[in-house]
């Protein structure tokens, strides 16, 4: 997974990289009246942990659901 910018430009999004043809991609608006907003800091954070993803340090959804409810 990786962050990339792009723009829309006639109702067509242009992004200038190197996705591979038919690659599957999630779009978030960077939209003030829609979804949410976050701050430098926060965007931050939400790179980094993308990032290690990439690098492999992630757990399973299990793991992640029973380390929530171990803190209630």
């Amino acid at each position: 997974m990786r962050v990339a910018s792009g723009k829309v430009v006639g109702g067509q999004i242009i992004y200038e990289g190197d996705l591979p043809e038919g690659a599957d991609v999630t779009l978030i608006a960077d939209d003030h009246e829609v979804g949410f907003e976050v701050d430098a800091e926060l965007k931050a954070v939400l790179l980094e942990a993308i990032a290690g993803c990439d690098r492999g340090e992630k757990i399973s959804a299990d793991q992640l659901l029973r380390e929530l409810q171990s803190d209630e």
